[in-house]
């Protein structure tokens, strides 16, 4: 196979591009001619790069080992050897010394051809004649002769010595050649991108604008401005007076932007009434989700608290978490630390860990709750209870009485809100005995509070009321914590006693799950005892119940029974029961249960669901998935 005489890149290609022949071409071929006769001798060269073995014949041409091109005769190995013994060892040198090539130890190819000794080229002129022997003598002597000394030379590695390499230019720094090529137009003829804005968190900046610095309004704006702050002031002094869909209603007035014409203290105000709804669901969350944006495109920044509500809003608007909602909770989070440059508080770290459990991640809540111990944060009643929720989540019955023994330990104020918790946990992981004697230990205690410190009416247990407690009971463990003594004083003023979401704990799972009717009764009637009423929540456990276990000759979930219960329920939605109101969920599992238990199947779900839709107030989309629904069931 022949090679071009021109080989990039390699040393050999090097060799090859001097047309002038060495004194060791006239020599070698001289001897080697006048041993083995008169045909051309060719000698293996070992190519620095490409891992090839290549052939060089004194005629010019290159040919790799091991090919045979016509016309050429290929030595025989004692042609080669005598090569090897007419030209004497040299000293190993390297480039340095002023040669462009030295020979090294012969080598063998990956064809086991071996190697002659690549001579050194040298720049001198060739020889007047040609092969004879002082000029032979002199070309050995020459290739036997020591290397000159080197000179010391300074660090070669130095970084004068790098620059040097290359010629110096005052090129700039690497940035601006980088915007240069993002720029579409080229040579900076292309417009900013700005303004870059960076949001600051000082108090000068969360305080702006004040009073005097926002934008002027006219007189139709003023007013606007007034009923808005009158509607949140009312809002933040008695929640169930003013209502949210009001408050956004006239905030929705003002012209945008309508940030500027907020000043700072009453744009808190606004942010803090909408992050605080009765119930987080979608509706909630887009609106709050909205004024936050408005904030944003305004370059104005936000608190901690804003950030956490709006953190809570993405995890928390729906029933069930997923990783929907945890991926949402996290990207917010992100933001708001890499970004806004706001350090996640206790509250943060409490609602991604309470998101990540919820949802099944529990590799990811096991994380968070690292980062928080790194970062020093102090566990409160709401980690505690969720650390309970978290071990129960996980069926890990004793990690759930350990993080209850911290808890304790730990000085916190034990309530029927951690007592729930660890009921629900108990039940899931199967252990109902141990859930029932928990249970039964809460009503002795409800009972021995009522007899020994004279009977206490039980606080109608609202949205406003439950936030307060627990902020009583936060600073209770404080004061408990700084004089040890107070602590039993302290945790005796929590009631301990049944409330409404233990009995749903219960009916769910001993009515859903284990279809056990008579103790179903039991609960409710216990219910009546604690004067508890009823909520929508147990009707829609009730009527899950007749789904799961009803329909067939024999069962306790009989029709009579639900009819008897779908009365109940009406009778209440009548009188006005508060808690009690027809959503979609509710009137779903009420046709479901007549469609399971009622001899007449079809003519009971219709009549149920003329019923329903008397008393319910669902929106248009609403109804529509209803009667969608409504077909589905009676077609089947």
């Amino acid at each position: 196979m022949r090679v071009s005489s021109r080989i990039d890149g390699s040393i050999c290609g090097a060799i090859f591009h001097l047309h002038r022949p060495s004194l060791l071409h006239s020599s070698a071929a001289a001897a080697v001619s006048g041993r083995r006769g008169t045909s051309p001798c060719r000698y293996n060269i070992v190519s620095s790069h490409g891992g090839g073995c290549f052939t060089r014949d004194f005629h010019g041409s290159c040919t790799v080992s091991g090919a045979r091109p016509q016309g050429h005769i290929r030595r025989s190995r004692g042609a080669r050897r005598s090569l090897l013994t007419t030209l004497p060892a040299l000293p190993p040198t390297n480039i340095h010394d002023g040669a462009f090539f030295r020979p090294t130890i012969p080598t063998t190819c990956e064809n086991h051809t071996a190697a002659a000794v690549v001579p050194d080229i040298t720049p001198e002129p060739p020889p007047s004649s040609q092969a004879d022997a002082p000029a032979a003598h002199d070309a050995f002597e020459i290739l036997t002769r020591p290397p000159p000394p080197r000179k010391p030379r300074g660090n070669l590695w130095s970084k004068d010595e790098l620059l040097a390499l290359v010629e110096p230019y005052d090129a700039g720094p690497v940035e601006e050649h980088l915007q240069f090529f993002r720029d579409p137009y080229m040579r900076g003829y292309a417009p900013a991108d700005g303004p870059n804005l960076t949001v600051s968190v000082k108090r000068d900046d969360v305080e702006f604008p004040s009073y005097e610095e926002v934008m002027q309004a006219d007189e139709e704006q003023r007013k606007i401005l007034w009923e808005l702050r009158f509607a949140v002031l009312s809002r933040l002094r008695n929640p169930l007076r003013t209502d949210l869909d009001t408050v956004y209603e006239i905030y929705q007035r003002l012209p945008e932007p309508r940030m500027p014409y907020i000043y700072a203290r009453l744009r808190h105000q606004l942010l803090k009434v909408l992050g605080q709804p009765e119930k987080k669901d979608s509706k909630s969350m887009l609106r709050y989700f909205a004024v936050i944006a408005d904030v944003k495109n305004s370059g104005m920044p936000l608190t901690a608290a804003e950030w956490n509500s709006a953190i809570s809003f993405a995890s928390r608007y729906v029933g069930v978490s997923t990783e929907v909602e945890t991926e949402s909770a996290l990207k917010l989070w992100r933001e708001m630390e890499q970004d806004a440059g706001i350090k996640g508080t206790d509250v943060t770290f409490n609602i991604l860990f309470d998101v990540a459990s919820k949802a099944g991640n529990f590799t990811l809540a096991e994380m968070i709750y690292k980062e928080m111990e790194a970062r020093g944060h102090r566990f409160n009643r709401y980690h505690y209870v969720s650390l309970i929720h978290f071990f129960g989540l996980k069926l890990d019955t004793a990690g759930l009485r350990a993080a209850y023994r911290e808890m304790v330990n730990a000085g916190e104020i034990i309530d029927t809100v951690a007592l729930n918790c660890v009921i629900a946990g108990l039940l899931r992981s199967g252990e109902e005995e141990a859930a029932d004697r928990v249970y039964e230990r809460m009503k002795l205690l409800s009972q021995e509070q009522q007899t020994g410190g004279g009977k206490r009416e039980m606080p109608a247990r609202t949205y406003v009321t439950n936030k307060a407690i627990t902020q009583v009971f936060l600073m209770f463990a404080k004061l408990g914590r700084r004089h040890p003594s107070l602590q039993p004083g302290l945790q005796r003023m929590a009631l301990i006693h049944p409330d409404l979401h233990t009995y749903r704990v219960l009916v769910n799972h001993y009515g859903v799950k284990m279809g056990d009717l008579a103790r179903v009764a039991k609960y409710l009637d216990e219910m009546k005892f604690f004067q508890i009423p009823l909520h929508g929540a147990i009707f829609l456990a009730l009527f899950k119940g007749f789904y799961a276990h009803g329909g067939y000759r024999g069962s306790a979930w009989s029709e009579q029974r639900l009819n008897s219960i779908w009365q109940a329920l009406l009778d209440t939605l009548d009188e006005g029961g508060s808690g009690i109101e027809i959503k979609t969920w509710l009137a779903i599992w009420v046709l479901r249960a007549f469609k399971k238990c009622a001899a007449d199947p079809n003519s009971r779900v219709l009549d149920a669901y003329e019923a329903l839709k008397m008393r319910w107030s669902l929106d248009h989309a609403d109804e529509q998935f209803m009667i969608e629904f409504l077909a589905s069931l009676v077609n089947k």
